[in-house]
């Protein structure tokens, strides 16, 4: 399970004095606890709330673009270097992401779900995202999979 991987890798850190991945891994730690609270509120759970992998991935993937929105505002407001520290932090957050998708697999899912749900022109982008994001869920950015969506349909 992934939470135990995360939880195991932590300890490993700790032991080996990386205190900043150590530092990322107890934030998203605390965010998987968040989300699990959550949804033991929502549900209505008796006892622990526990978040399969994808749950966790969507977690994962809900932290990388929190840093990626806040590299953006770094460079913005002209410090450079807490923009490093958050690509730093992205990089130990990818490696609990499932194998992304290159360009070319990326391009190849898109056209396929085009052609799946008939979509031809940008009205039918919705369609096209639902079809899609059970099959790109955190291994792709949704921003790339979006921007490219649009360019095949406005062709």
């Amino acid at each position: 399970m992934l939470k135990q991987q995360i939880q195991s890798d932590s300890n490993e850190f700790l032991k080996a004095g990386e205190q900043f991945k150590l530092g990322v891994l107890r934030m998203l730690l605390a965010a998987v606890t968040t989300k699990e609270k959550e949804k033991k509120f929502k549900e209505k759970i008796e006892g622990d709330a526990k978040l399969c992998d994808e749950e966790i991935i969507d977690v994962i993937s809900s932290e990388i673009k929190k840093r990626k929105d806040a590299i953006v505002l770094y460079e913005k407001g002209n410090r450079p270097e807490l923009a490093d520290k958050e690509k730093k932090e992205i990089e130990v957050l990818q490696k609990y992401l499932p194998e992304q998708l290159s360009q070319d697999e990326l391009k190849k899912l898109i056209e396929e779900s085009i052609a799946k749900t008939g979509a031809q022109e940008m009205k039918d982008m919705g369609k096209v995202m639902a079809d899609l994001n059970p099959r790109v869920k955190g291994r792709a950015d949704s921003g790339e999979v979006s921007k490219i969506v649009k360019e095949l349909l406005s062709k």
